[in-house]
């Protein structure tokens, strides 16, 4: 298990007026995020400011267009939602399900689909409401999440097949509800998991996105939850912000226009009505039900689900003897398939080799 060290908290910022509404509060947080995130950023010679910049990928042909064969298909979900899927590699090669995470969609995983189509076959879909996916007209849910991944996993995987599962930020919490409310399939299409950068409960409590001045202000849970379930335009917020929010300091210029652009393309709607749901989130126990090797993989500075939070999921395994690897990447943010892809390629090829005799599965 690696432990690397935590970097330096951001600074404060001071606020000049009150806040008198939610309006008005999620108008301030705006601007304090914004200005936090522009005391991380370097002035450049001719005045302007920049984002620095980290070493090169050692393999940048990850974020490459995806050039392996693509299948896509319709899976409908158990209250008639039609769910967009695209599977990749080879037929009959060992099934890895990718689910992503809030605001993204199959697109995200390109850097993992692109190291490992050759090895396995990858069963990736877009959530409800995000990519191609339909939202439905069923109330928004963590128990419609689980609803949604078991009929991706029932429909595309071959009967005696079991999957490594991975999940991304909100697609982890789908991993999680799944194991809730689907215990039983756990033991049927599960070989392993992986948590990334994700979350079981206590989301707009422990978030880092807030800049320290504004942690102890009264009601701030309520701000929080405020901001995140606003349906304001994506592509109206500066790019500092999203930047800010989700990356690391040292992610590349690539990665940061890779993400922006996915980010970007969820719908304003969707975003703030999936923002309710997380902001509420409470899943610890589900952990409980996830009967197969886990890792739980965090970078050291991500803001929205903080190690905190892994840390928490990591201890609920232990218990449970689930606990297979632990990992938290120094300066790493939220976008960590993004920002640490070969990383997290590591941990997948990884999970995929455990023998089944060491599997604990019922």
């Amino acid at each position: 298990m690696r432990f690397p060290v935590i970097g330096p908290a951001m600074g404060a910022v001071p606020i000049t007026r009150p806040l008198a509404s939610i309006g008005l509060a999620r108008e301030a947080l705006l601007g304090t995020v914004s200005a936090s995130a522009r005391k991380l950023l370097v002035p450049g010679s001719d005045g302007t400011v920049q984002l620095p910049d980290a070493a090169p990928l050692s393999n940048p042909t990850l974020f490459s267009e995806i050039t392996a064969p693509a299948a896509d298909q319709t899976i409908v979900s158990k209250d008639g939602t039609k769910l967009h899927v695209r599977v990749f590699g080879r037929p009959g090669a060992q099934p890895l399900v990718l689910s992503h995470g809030w605001t993204c969609s199959t697109e995200f995983w390109r850097p993992q689909i692109n190291a490992l189509a050759d090895e396995f076959r990858i069963i990736t879909y877009d959530q409800r409401g995000h990519g191609r996916s339909e939202l439905g007209r069923a109330r928004l849910s963590p128990e419609l999440l689980a609803d949604d991944f078991s009929s991706v996993l029932s429909g595309s995987l071959a009967p005696g097949e079991r999957a490594v599962l991975v999940g991304h930020s909100m697609g982890g919490m789908t991993i999680m509800s799944w194991a809730d409310k689907h215990r039983a399939e756990v033991a049927r299409y599960a070989s392993s998991a992986l948590l990334l950068s994700t979350a079981s409960d206590r989301l707009t409590a422990e978030e880092l996105v807030i800049p320290p001045v504004l942690r102890n202000v009264p009601g701030r849970p309520v701000l929080v939850h405020a901001l995140i379930s606003a349906p304001v335009p994506t592509g109206l917020l500066p790019s500092e912000i999203l930047r800010y929010a989700t990356m690391g300091s040292a992610s590349t210029p690539e990665q940061r226009e890779f993400c922006r652009t996915i980010v970007n393309a969820c719908p304003r709607r969707v975003r703030g009505m999936w923002g309710t749901v997380l902001g509420r989130l409470d899943i610890a126990n589900a952990l409980d039900n996830l009967v197969v090797p886990t890792g739980v993989l965090v970078g050291s500075a991500d803001r929205l689900t903080p190690p905190v939070h892994s840390y928490r999921i990591k201890d609920r395994l232990e218990m449970s003897g689930n606990l297979e690897s632990f990992s938290e990447i120094a300066g790493i943010g939220h976008m960590s398939p993004v920002e640490a892809p070969e990383m997290v390629v590591s941990e997948i090829r990884r999970l995929a080799g455990i023998p089944a005799s060491h599997r604990r599965v019922g």
